[in-house]
């Protein structure tokens, strides 16, 4: 258990380390190298304002926005809800000014596209330097499995034969393209136009493929982009998080209501025309950048590490056989495919809370009380709401003229590790739904270097 947790966690300050499956062409460590020293921004992998803020030992200064900031005084409570931080309070990073609290470019963008939500801002006070260890949500195949497997007895037969067919049928129709992705991953490379409508068709069958599509593309545009925006935010040690919300609410309609990356699956030609309208040098290379890099993830993914990905076929092959082969892409369409269920709504708690106490304890034996979304560290954090040896404290926040936040009115919350209430959409062109939020747990009180309405020990109000 304990093995699939730090498989799913990323150190970027540290060399790759995972075990990875046979024969693909590139390693994690080549990757790591190009990502690294041959994209413009690739220096924030490693040296990045969260980054250093997480290592540097000090009070780190988070930004939450909330539309529930009633409910929320009323309860003394916050729920985390599940997502890519499992069950962590989701937060952007702010940092300590002289002009006031500067939201991180993630957090600029909360603010001006929610205009509705109060903000607030989290003092988290570690004992120690944090573990730079992000978790990695394209990672977690194996644990939705074997959580699957240790709670399927609450499922009704008809509801367990329901899933397996609906994953039978998903990667029969997936298959070939998956075999195709297994080829070009071990080096047998064929032509990305191609590969890209190819993957836009199978993303219906198999939602997970959308997600990894989509993590691609903002990869490509977050390290390779070098316009003023950008190369401005770099300056600050941040990654431009602009750069794939526009990707992703010009390729999907509804994209405000409803982040569902299932739905992200352009064809090749509206590809480049996405990134062309982004930034317009991008355009040429996005095709051959997405065959390549999806190819290896999606191995690395899906498969065991055990596994020789030269080998590996899904046409014809059985979920037993897949099971040993690819828990992780099975693990990954299960997670999608269980939550369409119509009792899920009453099931959530059974096997979401699983995995975020299995989450919880990993990360208060790693030393980390902000664990972060380590597929890339572009700013989005959280708040581990069971660690023990960490204080937090929480204002709502007032917006100044010049985009700076000041705390406001301390709020008096028990951080609580429970789950919020789930729902899913109407299943509509194989919807599935991101949740991003989370909660969090009462600590000691401790005197706060951040003040209620006036600057004291060095901390703008």
């Amino acid at each position: 258990m304990r093995d699939e947790w730090e498989h799913a966690h990323t150190d970027y300050t540290k060399p790759a380390r995972r075990r990875i499956p046979a024969s693909l062409a590139e390693s994690e460590s080549d990757w790591r190298h190009y990502l690294e020293t041959a994209t413009p921004n690739g220096w924030l992998l490693r040296a990045n304002a969260m980054t250093e803020a997480l290592i540097s030992g000090q009070p780190m200064y988070l930004l939450h926005v909330t539309r529930s900031i009633e409910a929320i005084r009323t309860s003394r409570q916050l729920h985390v809800s599940t997502g890519c931080l499992v069950g962590a309070l989701y937060c952007s990073l702010l940092a300590s000014r002289r002009e006031g609290l500067r939201p991180h470019n993630l957090g600029a963008y909360l603010l001006r596209t929610k205009p509705s939500t109060t903000p607030m801002i989290f003092e988290v006070t570690p004992n120690a330097p944090i573990q730079p260890k992000g978790v990695d949500y394209l990672h977690l195949g194996t644990i939705h499995l074997r959580t699957y497997q240790a709670y399927r007895s609450y499922l009704t037969p008809a509801e367990n034969d329901h899933l397996d067919r609906a994953v039978k049928t998903g990667l029969r129709a997936a298959a070939p393209f998956l075999d195709l992705a297994l080829r070009n991953a071990v080096g047998r490379a064929t032509a990305a136009p191609a590969f890209i409508d190819r993957l836009s068709a199978a993303v219906a069958h198999v939602p997970f493929l959308g997600y990894l599509y989509f993590e691609v593309l903002s990869e490509y545009l977050m390290l390779h982009s070098a316009t003023s925006e950008s190369k401005a935010c770099a300056q600050a040690g941040e990654l431009n998080n602009w750069l794939y919300k526009r990707l992703a609410h010009s390729a999907v309609d509804g994209m405000d209501q409803l982040f569902d990356l299932a739905r992200f699956n352009p064809r090749h030609h509206r590809l480049v025309q996405l990134v062309e309208g982004i930034e317009p040098a991008l355009g040429a290379q996005v095709a051959e950048y997405v065959r390549r890099r999806l190819s290896h993830l999606l191995a690395r993914t899906a498969l065991h590490p055990s596994q020789d990905a030269a080998s590996v076929t899904f046409q014809g092959a059985d979920l037993r056989t897949l099971r040993t082969a690819a828990p992780g892409l099975l693990g990954q369409m299960i997670f999608r495919e269980i939550r369409y269920l119509p009792r899920y709504p009453q099931l959530y708690h059974c096997f979401e809370k699983a995995k975020a106490l299995e989450a919880w304890d990993f990360w208060n034996k790693q030393g980390i009380p902000t664990p972060f979304n380590g597929v890339l560290p572009k700013g989005e954090i959280g708040i581990n709401p069971v660690y023990p040896r960490s204080a937090v404290r929480a204002w709502t926040a007032e917006l100044d003229g010049k985009g700076y936040l000041h705390p406001a009115d301390e709020v008096n919350v028990d951080l609580t590790p429970h789950l919020a209430s789930w729902w899913a959409p109407s299943r509509l062109h194989e919807t599935q739904n991101t949740a991003d939020g989370s909660r969090v747990e009462s600590i000691p009180e401790v005197r706060s270097s951040i003040p209620t309405r006036r600057s004291m020990n060095g901390v703008p109000a």
